[in-house]
């Protein structure tokens, strides 16, 4: 059974293949291992060992699948995304205080520079031409020879990833995984998915972020498994890497799903000859109109499951058939305890809303030197996730929202994702996020944002109407903003903080 990162190396069949990329012949389990106990011995001989950071930055690909499994076997992995501008890169470097960073060789990042600003070593990631995918060696030539004071592989309690929040309303908090937690949650998204040596993921999430580096990666590795990794999603490519790569599954946030969809027309005899068994979406909840349309495009299942950075991913997931699953909810708890709590801490019953709250080998132990965050995030051993939500008579968990995103219009609580799925349900829509809107004397109003479907049109007044015949008054947006694309986060999350202010409305109104 997999208990670290680096059991994932033994996990198959030393020829079976593991890792991959499109027009790329496949990395094996044993050339897998091989790379991961390079990267250990080189590190070792830099003075750098377990629970020593070493940032990465490298570009979505094989190469950063393999070299994430290969320094969180020995190190604390902390990949950046190296979208980052120098700011950025600057602000993460002095926070995490690392040993080194790795940066891909032939990179042209600001991160060269900012390294050198706050004094951090760069190890070069060489890529081996003509090798399989996720081949690479590391040049550490920038640092002493020397000796790490723990060398080897990490154990189940030593840090094996360290990723920062997404610092939405604060300062990002440092959130450290040890090699013990991302196991736990690479198992438990195994058992959800019923992963098995046959199976192959196609990765289509940014491997700088928890989402694709355990669902994809690392529970595919963990299974026997293997994934191919393509550079990053991308809408015009994606059913030719399907036909290509002939995946058994996909992961992916709402967002990309809906892209996929709305580039289906020509692609329709190639959703449905993928022969996939399942396409699984996490990281935000999916709209059940969205579901629909999924699974009638591609004849499979579509697994909704909740994650989060602080659970190593997955807390919650549907069934596959013949189990139960539900359209709007994200299933029953799928590796952690999963309850529901009030502000003091108290336990609320079936169908109460509050506060999400977990328990588990899968949770982080707490924030990294940030004690008033672990106050309020922990209560009696449960972390309080944020998300407000409730259980349904089956144990189905349903969520409501984020408790910072729900809208307070004058003393009335709102849910943003209940207005998403209603408007959803007008067929001229085909995305939408619901926000708050700063207003002087009631606080907050509903506002949202909408993208059409081609060639269907809609007024604002139309939108309002639809809404107020299926919720109450208070809940209708008042302003309705007609946009191509919506914001996204670095991840393709929507993000509805901050979401007012992005669109122009952020001065508050009588």
């Amino acid at each position: 059974m997999v208990q670290t990162a680096y059991d994932v190396v033994t996990a198959g069949r030393p020829d079976a293949p593991a890792i991959g990329a499109p027009g790329r012949p496949w990395l094996t389990y044993a050339g897998l291992k091989k790379v991961a106990d390079d990267t250990i011995a080189t590190l070792n001989g830099v003075g750098i060992g377990r629970g020593d950071r070493v940032a990465m930055v490298v570009p979505n690909g094989p190469e950063m699948a393999s070299s994430f499994i290969a320094v969180a076997s020995g190190c604390s992995s902390a990949p950046l995304n190296p979208a980052y501008r120098a700011d950025e890169f600057e602000f993460y470097l002095d926070d995490l205080k690392p040993k080194a960073v790795i940066v891909q060789h032939g990179m042209d990042s600001p991160v060269r520079a900012m390294a050198q600003k706050v004094s951090v070593p760069i190890i070069e990631l060489m890529p081996t031409p003509d090798a399989p995918a996720g081949t690479f060696t590391l040049d550490a030539a920038a640092l002493k020879p020397g000796r790490a004071a723990r060398p080897g592989v990490s154990e189940g309690a030593e840090i094996a990833l360290v990723l920062h929040t997404s610092g939405t309303t604060a300062r990002p908090k440092i959130v450290p995984l040890s090699a013990a937690n991302l196991a736990a949650s690479a198992r438990h998204i195994g058992v959800a998915l019923a992963l098995t040596p046959a199976d192959r993921c196609l990765n289509i999430m940014p491997l700088f972020h928890i989402h694709g580096l355990i669902a994809a990666v690392l529970s595919s590795l963990g299974a026997g498994a293997s994934v191919s990794c393509t550079p990053g999603f991308n809408a015009l490519r994606f059913f030719a890497w399907l036909e290509e790569v002939k995946p058994t599954w996909y992961t992916a946030v709402p967002t990309m799903h809906q892209t996929i969809l709305a580039r289906l027309g020509r692609n329709t005899e190639t959703a449905k000859a993928a022969k996939l068994r399942l396409i699984r979406s996490s990281s935000a909840s999916l709209p059940p109109q969205v579901m629909t349309e999924l699974e009638a495009a591609f004849g499979c299942p579509v697994i909704e499951s909740y994650g989060m950075t602080e659970a190593s991913h997955q807390m919650a997931s549907n069934a596959l058939p013949p189990g139960k699953r539900k359209p709007g909810a994200v299933g029953l708890a799928a590796g952690p305890k999963v309850a529901i709590m009030d502000e003091a801490g108290a336990f609320l019953p079936q169908g109460t809303i509050g506060e999400v709250v977990i328990q588990g080998p899968n949770v982080t132990a707490g924030y990294d030197n940030n004690p008033d965050a672990n106050l309020k995030a922990f209560a009696n051993g449960w972390f309080r996730t944020g998300d407000q939500g409730r259980f349904d008579e089956d144990g189905f968990l349903f969520l409501t929202g984020r408790l910072k995103e729900i809208i307070n219009r004058g003393g009335e609580k709102i849910s943003p994702i209940e207005i998403d799925t209603i408007l959803m349900d007008h067929p001229a829509v085909e995305q939408v996020v619901t926000f708050a809107i700063p207003h002087a004397k009631l606080g907050e109003e509903v506002g949202a944002v909408v993208v059409l479907r081609a060639g269907q049109e809609a007024t604002e007044r139309e939108l309002r109407d639809f809404v107020s015949k299926r919720a109450a008054d208070f809940k209708v947006p008042r302003k309705v903003v007609f946009v191509t694309e919506i914001p996204k986060g670095a991840t393709g999350k929507l993000q509805r903080i901050g979401l007012a202010q992005k669109l122009g409305l952020a001065e508050a109104t009588a």
